[in-house]
């Protein structure tokens, strides 16, 4: 998947759309993403998008396009990696991070164990015990 940035609108262009194809409309999916569109910004499968994230995404039209175009689970991977630290001053580094990363590539928040709330799959072994550990402390 490319990314490409004109006249105020954003071109995800499929994978595998050569220089060919990018003349050829119909071939490529146009997304066009604006201020006014903050409304619409989608959130995870268990997870709403909190306030503030929302308005983060809303400010970089790019990160917005980018976030729209993950996939709900991985929508909701971030949300989760968000909101679920203690502190404030975390959250909103958090809320930075998810815009910046996601401008780098990132599809997923690296070093996460994952969503613990998700009840469609059981809870793994390895983050069994990364939880005990908490716990603990």
């Amino acid at each position: 998947m490319q990314l490409s940035y004109k006249n105020n609108t954003f071109f995800i262009l499929a994978a595998g759309a050569g220089k060919s194809n990018r003349k050829n409309k119909q071939r490529n999916l146009r997304i066009c993403y604006t201020k006014r569109m903050t409304a619409n910004i989608a959130s995870g499968t268990v997870h709403a998008l909190p306030s503030d994230l929302k308005a983060a995404l809303a400010r970089d039209t790019k990160a917005l396009a980018l976030w729209q175009s993950l996939t709900p689970l991985s929508r909701n991977e971030w949300i989760c990696w968000t909101v679920s630290v203690k502190r404030k001053e975390t959250r909103e580094a958090h809320v930075k991070r998810v815009v910046s990363e996601l401008k780098d590539g990132m599809r997923r928040p690296c070093c996460w164990i994952g969503c613990i709330h998700r009840r469609d799959k059981k809870i793994s072994r390895s983050v069994k015990f990364v939880l005990a550990k908490r716990k603990k402390q």
